[in-house]
């Protein structure tokens, strides 16, 4: 069902002209409908509250009336959140970007704000990473420091960004690239660009810093460690990676037309939100680019992910709920999600959970989604010390081609080999000490896949669970 934005206009007389030039005292107000049959809720497997979704007054502003410039040179970071900051005063309304190339750093989002891109508006975030302040932050599932991300907002409701235009954030100059991702001309193009190669001469990086924070990062998935003073993290800036889009504890939200491409690590990264609605959002990230997943979706509740067009370097559709020690004491489950008529192109994984899922995912339901060429179809993935429970997902209607390794995967050895997984491993020497069950220990049960089609995988099913704690209770069919 497309997306159905309406007016209300019947206003008292004295209230038409203020209406006309945009008053926010008068009752008008822009709703938008419902955008999958309300029917759904009743006939999901498990109890689930509609997603609500935000309101706009009928008050608008252009960006070119604050001084925005759409030659691809001046730099419009004022200009676009001075037409922000001005529509939230207001109490609301749609900042208009028309066609044309607007070059511009961080974009904050506030509360009752639509962000509105026309035809042929193409937003380019700057390659100057000096733009884009070190903050407090959450990634990979654990606080840390990063640096703020091209689009975010915090503590808002009732925000959007619509329409039809594209969000570019710039990625190639943030990411670290491996050599055999690239032929020979691209490595040898982006070695003279500048930035840095490691000592094996496999891994070009964007700056001496940025080789510093992947030093400092090792085997903890992107997050430096250590004592690190203000000048370190400002030393490794190109290192701290924002995702392109980042809400953090936002409520009714919604992502509608719009395409998101080029992130400098994950894409759309909504984190401790509620009631939050994707509908027809493309997401393009070269093949290469290092953690491009396109959604990670993060201890979020209610949610509709829907009619979307995901193309990925790492995972396509991803739940997660924090990581380890962290993700359980912050408690909040990724829940009542639905997933439908999505494509996932490339990728990692099409749908996947985890592998930070140590504050519990359940009551999701996938419906009608397409992968084509993802690594994985299916992937759940976690491993010990992460805890968390993982139940009640429902997956139906999938189809697949060209999947190069598994069409299903459960994988409880993430970043690691299962005892006789590994074929060089001494099979006498393999574990034998079975662990005892924690809060560490995480827990996959109660997961029904039914009516999956795949023409081309490496191997159909792979489980690789923990002796401690078995994955329970599986169903498959046809």
């Amino acid at each position: 069902m497309t997306t159905l934005i309406k007016k209300i206009l019947l206003l008292p007389a004295t209230c038409l002209i203020p209406f006309l030039t945009g008053c926010n005292n008068c009752p008008s107000t822009t709703i938008v409908e419902d955008i999958i049959d309300p029917a759904i809720y009743t006939s999901l497997p498990f109890k689930m509250d509609k997603v609500e979704q935000p309101t706009f007054p009928d008050y608008s502003v252009n960006i070119i009336d604050f001084g925005a410039k759409p030659d691809g040179i001046t730099l419009n970071t004022k200009a676009i959140n001075d037409a922000i900051q001005q529509v939230n005063a207001k109490g609301g309304g749609k900042v208009i970007i028309p066609e044309g190339l607007w070059l511009t750093g961080p974009i904050e989002l506030l509360s009752n704000v639509n962000l509105y891109t026309e035809k042929n508006a193409l937003v380019l975030f700057s390659a100057d990473h000096s733009l884009y302040p070190i903050i407090n932050t959450s990634f990979e599932g654990l606080e840390t420091r990063r640096c703020q991300s091209p689009i975010s907002a915090r503590n808002a409701e009732n925000i959007a960004i619509t329409g039809h235009g594209v969000f570019d954030g710039n990625g190639d100059t943030w990411r670290p690239t491996k050599k055999d991702k690239l032929t020979e001309g691209q490595w040898k193009k982006l070695v003279a660009s500048g930035g840095v190669v490691d000592a094996d001469g496999r891994i070009w990086y964007p700056g001496e810093g940025a080789l510093k924070g992947a030093i400092l990062s090792k085997d903890n998935f992107n997050v430096p460690r250590g004592e690190l003073t203000d000048s370190d993290w400002d030393y490794m800036r190109d290192w701290l990676r924002p995702v392109l889009l980042s809400f953090i504890k936002c409520n009714k939200v919604l992502l509608e037309g719009a395409t998101f491409k080029n992130s400098p690590s994950w894409c759309l990264h909504p984190l401790s939100c509620e009631n939050i609605t994707i509908n027809k959002v493309t997401v393009s990230n070269p093949w290469y680019s290092q953690n491009g997943d396109a959604l990670d979706l993060e201890s979020c509740n209610k949610a509709l992910i829907i009619n979307n067009s995901f193309d990925a370097g790492d995972d396509g559709i991803c739940i997660k709920s924090g990581k380890d020690e962290q993700g359980r004491k912050r408690g909040e489950p990724c829940q009542n999600v639905i997933v439908m008529n999505n494509t996932v192109l490339h990728g990692h994984g099409g749908f996947v959970v985890g592998s930070e899922m140590s504050g519990g995912v359940n009551n999701i339901y996938v419906d009608n989604c397409t992968f084509m060429g993802t690594d994985v179809g299916l992937r759940f993935k976690s491993n010990r010390g992460r805890g968390g429970l993982v139940e009640n997902i429902y997956i139906s209607n999938i189809n697949m081609i060209n999947i190069p390794n598994e069409a299903l995967i459960f994988n409880l050895y993430y970043g690691g080999k299962g005892r006789g997984e590994d074929p060089n491993q001494d099979e006498k020497k393999a574990e034998t000490t079975i662990p005892p069950v924690t809060e560490e220990t995480p827990i996959f049960r109660n997961i029904f896949i039914k009516d999956v089609t795949c023409n081309g995988a490496g191997r159909a099913v792979f489980f690789n669970g923990l002796p401690e704690m078995r994955i329970k209770n599986i169903n498959m069919e046809n």
